[in-house]
């Protein structure tokens, strides 16, 4: 990050007092288009789509050089199905029936990516018809081995780096600073990384990502289409009992006794995304995507300083949300308030104890860089540390302060003091006190 970039951002978050970016029923018309790698410089994306929280699409002159896109697609542009079968048949993968809704979703299941792609074949071979449906690989995390994908080491993530003899994809710089998955690595539990597989007609239903974060996803081969809809349009979208739509095309949107407010949405931006292409996602923007051919993409869900603010209001009202779900036990249930936090994460994956260590990772990682910016790292053994240091000693300010303006609000809310974060280690005034300092030193 430059100083110009620096003092932008500062006054931009410094100045800007509304709702968390994004959280307006603002209409667009089209999505920017960027073509040359070599003219577009982080900055650029820093201040003119993550601030902003708009959309744009990256032309497949950025994903050229991916082994993916050499080794995974045939000459003729398909996908590859024999290397992938040779190099990941007995992976397990997760798989949608994109025929069948449940709860909102599509059911899923769990193959050998060999099974799957013997359905793919014989769906591709019936002019893509099945007994079985239209069946979707997604969220699939993709191993350095094959096997089961239950619990994910660290070693075998899909990352730059862990697949050095493959060489799958490197993660562009501009979205490169990714706290989702540099905290999910650091405790190896989990990522937020992920592959997706598909034939022509197979598709996700109506959503916005996983705590309101980033999404960046990049075809290897074959072509979507994206119906996306600026934050705040989806309200127009609910039916009279405040659901979400399934999908937004249905005709059942178009009657009024059901969906009161459809009448004054404004039509979704249409992206059509081909080959190669990576078409970047804001936070909050909820879309449908289908795959206009037999497609595979890699996709990541990524947070950093300029969306936090959003997922932290996120997890308010989801456990907002949880406690009138469960508000009649208030008094006879004992340690309700807990019992709210368990039910969050159960259905959010994070509850505020877990966000507040993910603020204290990713803090203590930009002290770190602040402390030690003038020392050589094993860039291997501390991949996100070196990242950070490559972004420059004034993003790791930056994200500091984002930091520390999210951690003050956490530490201020009354759900999180009935937590006893007193015996947190370290304690949240503690780690404020620190970072607050870390950020005071690097300015002098």
């Amino acid at each position: 990050m430059d100083r110009d970039t620096f003092a932008y951002s500062t006054k931009f978050f410094r100045d800007y007092s509304g709702p968390p970016r994004g959280a307006s029923c603002q209409s667009h018309e089209h999505v920017d288009y960027i073509e040359k790698p070599e003219t577009f410089t982080y900055a650029d994306f820093f201040k003119d789509y993550l601030i902003p929280n708009d959309p744009c699409v990256f032309s497949a002159k950025f994903t050229e050089g991916w082994g993916s896109r050499r080794k995974w697609v045939t000459p003729d542009g398909k996908p590859n199905f024999e290397y992938l079968l040779r190099m990941f048949g007995e992976a397990v993968v997760p798989v949608a029936n994109c025929d069948v809704k449940e709860y909102n979703s599509n059911p899923k299941e769990h193959l050998k990516l060999k099974e799957y792609i013997s359905y793919w074949k014989e769906h591709i071979k019936n002019s893509y018809q099945s007994p079985r449906g239209c069946l979707y690989l997604k969220d699939w995390h993709l191993h350095s081995c094959s096997g089961t994908s239950k619990k994910r080491g660290r070693e075998s993530l899909l990352r730059t780096g862990a697949f050095p003899e493959q060489d799958v994809y490197t993660t562009p710089i501009y979205f490169s600073s990714d706290w989702l998955n540099e905290y999910w690595d650091a405790i190896a539990v989990d990522d937020y990384r992920f592959v997706y597989m598909g034939p022509k007609g197979s598709w996700t239903p109506f959503h916005a990502d996983v705590f309101r974060s980033y999404s960046w996803s990049a075809n290897i081969c074959g072509r979507k289409k994206w119906l996306v809809f600026p934050p705040g349009q989806e309200e127009y979208l609910r039916d009279r009992h405040g659901h979400l739509p399934f999908d937004i095309t249905a005709p059942a949107l178009k009657k009024s006794s059901l969906y009161p407010r459809f009448a004054q949405s404004s039509p979704p931006v249409e992206i059509i995304q081909e080959a190669g292409e990576i078409v970047f996602i804001p936070s909050g923007w909820h879309h449908q995507v289908y795959n206009l051919e037999d497609t595979i993409s890699i996709n990541h869900n990524w947070v950093n300083g300029c969306n936090i603010a959003i997922m932290w209001s996120f997890l308010q009202d989801e456990l907002a949300a949880v406690q009138r779900e469960i508000r009649e036990w208030r008094d006879s249930m004992e340690d309700w308030h807990l019992q709210c936090q368990v039910l969050m994460k159960s259905y959010t994956g994070i509850d505020y104890k877990e966000f507040y260590n993910f603020l204290k990772i990713i803090a203590e990682n930009r002290i770190y860089v602040l402390e030690n910016h003038h020392t050589e790292e094993d860039s291997s053994k501390h991949s996100y540390r070196a990242a950070i240091s490559g972004l420059g000693m004034l993003h790791a300010v930056f994200d500091l302060k984002r930091t520390a303006k999210v951690l003050t609000s956490l530490n201020a809310n009354e759900e999180f003091k009935k937590l006893n974060p007193e015996t947190f280690s370290p304690p949240p005034q503690a780690l404020l006190h620190r970072l607050k300092a870390a950020i005071d030193t690097a300015l002098l």
